[in-house]
């Protein structure tokens, strides 16, 4: 085999290899409640800052995690596809399946038993889902359900989404509609005059820099879970303003 083509085989390994399809990954099991809502969905700002969930295109398909699920607000933005299982009386005919993005977080409520109103106590692992959702897996009557979940990749239509707030000495940017792992660990900002400046996750996914960016157009690096990093330069132009949102590339 010449050089070449043992250059090219290695490609397509490596290629392979960082694809994960969603059947290989592992079903583990948890639980699953509802929270109701008036139009039978979650728009609460919830704890990883997204504010209205329609707007940001997660609405109904959204859930608070339990404590160890949300891992301190890491998860935020990740994406689950959760089936409910092993209960004839309440699992919907053929198991069918429906896919969450974390949003928010489920406190623990240790002055009830973990089988009893506490199912977010840790190391409980728990959904709390919009009813309109649960309705897809599940008999609306049911208090909680038995489910199983996996890890997926996130599919999302348009770039990732940089909504920028703070002030002459502090800068903040929530990310949103972040596509592949939908979990953002890492994030730098640039500025025409400056260099790439890291961030510091503030909550959930606000992340901030003291730094005064007024007047010069404004680039990003993020970088998800799986380690993969993107660049969206230039996507505020130089006479930005708080707040405003504005669209980058996508993963």
């Amino acid at each position: 085999m010449g050089a070449l083509q043992a250059t090219f085989l290695f490609l397509i390994l490596l290629k392979a290899c960082e694809i994960t399809d969603a059947e290989d990954e592992e079903w583990k099991t948890a639980t699953a409640t509802y929270t109701k809502e008036t139009d039978g969905s979650i728009i609460t700002e919830g704890a990883c800052g997204y504010g209205d969930l329609h707007k940001t295109s997660y609405g109904k398909h959204s859930a608070g995690l339990s404590t160890i699920l949300f891992n301190r607000g890491s998860s935020c933005g990740a994406c689950y596809e959760v089936r409910c299982v092993d209960h004839i009386l309440w699992c919907l005919q053929g198991s069918p399946s429906v896919i969450l993005t974390a949003t928010d977080f489920c406190p623990p409520n240790y002055g009830l038993s973990s089988d009893y109103g506490g199912w977010c106590n840790f190391p409980q692992e728990h959904f709390e889902m919009s009813e309109a959702a649960f309705a897809e897996i599940a008999e609306r009557r049911a208090d909680i359900v038995p489910v199983q979940y996996r890890r997926v990749k996130c599919a999302r239509s348009g770039g990732l989404r940089f909504t920028v707030s703070g002030n002459l000495r502090f800068f903040q940017v929530l990310i949103t509609n972040v596509g592949l792992d939908g979990e953002v660990v890492a994030v730098k900002v640039k500025g025409s005059r400056t260099g790439w400046i890291a961030m510091g996750r503030n909550w959930g996914q606000n992340w901030q820099c003291n730094i005064n960016l007024r007047g010069q157009p404004i680039s990003f690096e993020v970088t998800v879970s799986s380690g993969r990093t993107l660049a969206s330069y230039n996507v505020a132009p130089a006479n930005w303003q708080f707040p405003q949102t504005f669209e980058g590339k996508q993963f």
